[in-house]
Formats: structure tokens, sequence, C-alpha cells
């Protein structure tokens, strides 16, 4: 996604890996909705620690909205949190 032509009203972090199929689904989800997002690859030790730091856990998709990290793909908390009326 170009993240520069959409305007960005809120900090959205993805953490995710290439085979998790929630992962697909929440960046498709997030492109639908057309929310900027910064993607990190989950796989990348380095990345990992830092996901870890946040949420106390290796599950993934992880996503953190101005600082609120949600794991998983729920839905109705990410619409929440993103102002998103579905």
């Amino acid at each position: 996604m170009e993240q520069n032509k959409i305007e960005q009203k809120h900090k959205v972090i993805v953490y995710t890996t290439p085979t998790c199929p929630y992962c697909v689904t929440l960046k498709a989800f997030l492109d639908e909705h057309q929310i900027p997002y910064e993607h990190k690859d989950a796989s990348d030790p380095q990345v990992q620690q830092e996901m870890f730091v946040k949420c106390q856990c290796f599950s993934v998709p992880v996503i953190d909205i101005d600082g609120k990290i949600i794991v998983g793909f729920n839905r109705q908390e990410i619409c929440a949190a993103l102002d998103i009326k579905e």
C-alpha cells in the first residue's frame, strides 16, 4: 500500500509472518479500509523481540494502534480502535 497518498489518522504497526493466514486477512482488511500501516516481519528475531516487549507473546498477528496492542485479528476491537464503522 502506498502510505503517502492517504492521510494517516492513527499510527499503526502490524507484526506478521509470511505463513500466517490471519496476518494476510489483517493486512487485506487494513488495505480495504485504506488504513496506512508500517509492516514488520515477525519472523526476524529482532522484530520478535520488539513484539514480545510490546505484548509479552509470540503470537501473530499483533497490531499496535497508537500504542494500543491487539493480538490476533479481532475485527471488532480493531474497528473500535481505528474509528471504522462497518
